[in-house]
């Protein structure tokens, strides 16, 4: 079993340690959903790609996923504004409702259609290469870099917006370099684990790290910890029952999440008992 699992085990755990950073930057600022929108436009484009004939997993594949997934960055860098009711997030949601649209309309057109939308819902990680991972890895490499040179603006502006404004920072012009960097980080992903699967990955470590502590540095490591634990968990479920790898993958990370609030919970209770006179 450890032969079958090696490769994709090690794709996820690529996957999951730039997610878990990215994840952390997505809670802060509220925008959960963002990862679902873009990763759509992905898949939106790679729909697109095939329906015109391109090959699967080529450069050109990759460039259109991309091109798509640039143009939701811009529009939510675009769309970044103070209003009483009018949320981010509310608009992330219609992104996300229009490529999902889109992308079923282009599917009806193409051959497989249907087996295509439910590859990019649940991904192909079982049957990934070494070659795909050294390439997911070396892309990935590349923005890690970019970010850790960022990092410092990113994280003032995701964690404390109101000091990026009073520094005079031009906030427009960032959310657009952040969610680029981000939009081509889920395009690679996309293409490998599917949409649900990169959600689970960006959004469910950093949900947990969050539940007990809220310092950058423990933030990332809990988030890390806990997304290899769930890959961990998830994969080996499959391979010992046969079951779907990306479905299962998704639950172990639900679990792992419930298991986090319990703890939270229990351990929250016992302090707060301690406290009490």
């Amino acid at each position: 079993m450890l032969e079958l699992m090696l490769v994709p085990l090690v794709a996820a755990l690529v996957l999951v340690g730039i997610h878990a950073y990215l994840g952390v930057h997505v809670i802060a600022r509220g925008v959960i959903f963002v990862d679902l929108a873009l990763a759509q436009m992905a898949a939106l484009g790679y729909t697109a790609a095939t329906l015109v004939g391109v090959e699967p997993g080529s450069t050109a594949a990759y460039a259109i996923g991309v091109g798509a997934t640039l143009l939701g960055a811009l529009i939510l860098s675009l769309t970044r504004f103070e209003h009483e009711f009018i949320t981010q997030e509310a608009l992330i949601g219609i992104l996300f409702v229009t490529a999902s649209a889109a992308t079923i309309l282009l599917a009806a057109q193409a051959p497989r259609g249907a087996e295509h939308v439910e590859e990019l819902l649940t991904g192909t990680l079982l049957w990934v290469t070494w070659p795909d991972v050294i390439r997911i890895g070396a892309i990935y490499l590349v923005l890690g870099l970019v970010y850790w040179i960022l990092r410092r603006r990113f994280l003032t502006i995701s964690l404390r917006p109101a000091e990026a404004r009073t520094k005079g920072w031009r906030l427009g012009w960032w959310d657009f370099v952040f969610y680029a960097l981000f939009g081509v980080v889920v395009t690679v992903s996309v293409a490998v684990a599917g949409v649900l699967l990169v959600f689970s990955f960006l959004v469910m470590p950093a949900v947990i790290a969050f539940l007990f502590t809220s310092r950058t540095g423990p933030l990332l490591g809990i988030a890390w910890a806990s997304g290899t634990a769930a890959t961990v968990l998830g994969l080996v479920i499959s391979f010992s029952y046969d079951l779907p790898t990306g479905p299962v993958v998704v639950c172990a990370f639900a679990l792992t999440v419930l298991l986090a609030f319990v703890v939270r919970r229990t351990w929250g209770g016992a302090r707060g008992a301690e406290r009490a006179p």
